[in-house]
């Protein structure tokens, strides 16, 4: 029973350190994904199931306490779709190799790209901001901010996993 609680307190726990922490790291307005690195090594961990769903009742828990954008569903959307990408990279007799080597901060710099480029595409439309310039000044920023912070947890692994 306890074992089963232990992904969605994880969840909730990056969910609210993501919310209240986490903009406290930002480098200007730019804030890592914790969120989305949860997803992914879910994704690596469990399969694309596992972190779809992950990603979509987190994004649309974070859309909630984002506050009133106007945008309900969109995080829920992106981190759906990138659980999804993310589960394309399961492999149960690699899960190991993949989060202790650069595999994990790559697969989160790519599905992390594509998250942003969804997100921004659709969170622009009607706006006088153009999507390139979004991407260039916020995507790709956000992207390589998250992916450098996935070097934190790859040293764990593999420091854990050390044989």
């Amino acid at each position: 029973m306890a074992r089963s609680l232990l992904l969605p307190a994880i969840s909730l726990l990056i969910l609210l350190v993501q919310t209240i922490v986490v903009p406290f790291a930002a480098v200007g307005t730019i804030i890592p994904d914790l969120i989305l690195i949860w997803v992914v090594f879910l994704g690596i961990t469990r399969g694309p199931v596992t972190a779809s769903s992950a990603g979509f009742f987190l994004g649309l828990l974070a859309d909630v306490l984002a506050g009133d954008d106007g945008m309900l569903g969109l995080s829920s959307l992106t981190k759906t779709i990138a659980g999804f990408l993310a589960g394309y990279t399961f492999n149960e007799n690699k899960t190991t190799q993949t989060l202790t080597t650069a595999q994990f901060p790559l697969i989160v710099a790519v599905v992390g790209l594509m998250h942003n480029l969804l997100y921004f595409i659709i969170f622009l439309q009607g706006t006088d901001i153009s999507w390139e310039d979004a991407i260039v000044r916020h995507g790709l920023p956000a992207t390589v901010y998250t992916a450098l912070v996935t070097l934190l947890p790859m040293f764990v692994f593999a420091r854990h996993y050390r044989t």
